[in-house]
């Protein structure tokens, strides 16, 4: 469940800050990772 949070989280803010594909693709994977260095989301 906290890795569908996670990637929920991540795609709405990499849809949020995104311009393009490519561009979304990236902030999609760095607020992947970032948010998998917290714990709510581990």
């Amino acid at each position: 469940m906290s890795k569908l949070l996670r990637g929920v989280a991540a795609g709405w803010g990499a849809k949020k800050a995104g311009g393009g594909c490519f561009t979304t693709i990236l902030i999609f994977m760095l607020l992947w990772w970032a948010l998998g260095s917290f714990e709510i989301f581990k």
